[in-house]
């Protein structure tokens, strides 16, 4: 049986923060002496190394004290500073002043009680953990499915999203557009998207909006409604079920004769109304045809009614697409919509 190793036993005794507490205090430390003993070679904003690393490595804890540890080694090496030129006293106060942004930083940060990298790298996984439920599952070979997501301004954080799941031999899909915009319409995309997948494989097709309505009005959010388009498709027989909760309506292309046919399907937004109902549109896929569900920023702009921007997508389609739907929704998200809004398109096709 093997012994554990130094430095899993030095762990345990001593825990990682204090550890790095521990070297960024003798790093300061050592800056310090060297400009005491050497403050015509050593500059002071030296002690911005040791101030940056620790907003980037230190809890909210241990930030603030270091923060004032390191003022304090300042204020002791300025009379080694000899002569006081103006050229130091701007350097003295410009790292006082990153000091104080810092420390306001650490305040800030108590609220979510993680270092700064750390916090980031959670956030960041909570949000691919999240979006990798819109992910397509496997589905059989005479369909192809895809999603595609654009975030106003290019963020990867975006209200709109899609959510799919294979339940019992059907594809179940939900496009929903969150009020709002920003990082307020991304945060509550990210919670709404986690509630989204779980109702969506735990309801029958006929309950998801209407469950998804209960939750959204539980939430007494400020801005707490939403958009939605739910498909359920029978991966065996090409039927299909459209309910719409405020949203744009679906299009689905004939394969026969080529053309493109609106979806109409009306129902109130989400997390408005109590008790709502959400009406259904059926019909049946064959070989050949094709499906798109999108949300709002694909065909709507302020010198655009959505009307005609759907006549656009749908004059696009026909244009990109060319009975080459493999890698069309990209083509389609890139070439339509407004850059100012998030936009999310779902492509569906019968081989």
């Amino acid at each position: 049986m093997s012994s554990p190793s130094l430095g899993t036993a030095v762990g345990r005794v001593v825990p990682r923060g204090s550890r790095v507490l521990t070297l960024l205090v003798a790093a300061t430390l050592l800056i310090g002496g060297a400009i005491w003993l050497f403050p015509v070679d050593m500059p002071l904003v030296t002690l911005l190394v040791p101030l940056v690393v620790s907003s980037l490595v230190l809890g909210p804890r241990q930030l603030p004290w270091f923060v004032v540890f390191v003022l304090l080694v300042l204020a002791l090496v300025i009379p080694a500073q000899d002569p006081m030129t103006v050229r130091i006293g701007l350097t003295v106060v410009i790292i006082f002043g990153l000091g104080f942004m810092v420390l306001l930083s650490s305040f800030r940060r108590s609220r979510l009680g993680v270092a700064g990298i750390q916090g980031e790298m959670m956030f960041v996984d909570l949000r691919d953990r999240i979006l990798r439920q819109g992910g397509i599952p496997d589905l059989p070979e005479e369909w192809y499915a895809a999603s595609e997501l654009r975030s106003a301004g290019g963020t990867p954080f975006a209200g709109d999203f899609v959510v799919a799941s294979r339940v019992e031999g059907r594809l179940e899909v939900a496009v929903v557009d969150v009020s709002g915009k920003g990082q307020g319409a991304g945060t509550r995309a990210l919670l709404l998207c986690g509630a989204i997948g779980g109702l969506l494989s735990a309801l029958p097709p006929s309950e998801f909006l209407a469950g998804a309505n209960r939750f959204l009005l539980q939430q007494d959010w400020d801005e707490g409604f939403a958009t939605a388009i739910h498909l359920s498709l029978d991966l065996e027989t090409g039927h299909y079920d459209i309910r719409s909760a405020g949203h744009p309506p679906a299009a689905l292309r004939h394969a026969g004769s080529g053309r493109w046919e609106v979806l109409e399907s009306e129902g109130p937004i989400l997390g408005l109304i109590d008790g709502a109902d959400f009406p259904t549109v059926s019909g049946e896929m064959r070989h050949g045809d094709a499906l798109l569900l999108y949300t709002d920023g694909m065909v709507e702009t302020r010198t655009r009614d959505i009307a005609l921007g759907i006549d656009r997508m749908l004059g696009q389609a026909e244009r990109l697409l060319r009975g080459e739907f493999e890698g069309g929704a990209t083509r389609l998200v890139e070439a339509l919509g407004s850059r100012n809004d998030d936009r999310a398109l779902l492509l569906v096709h019968r081989r």
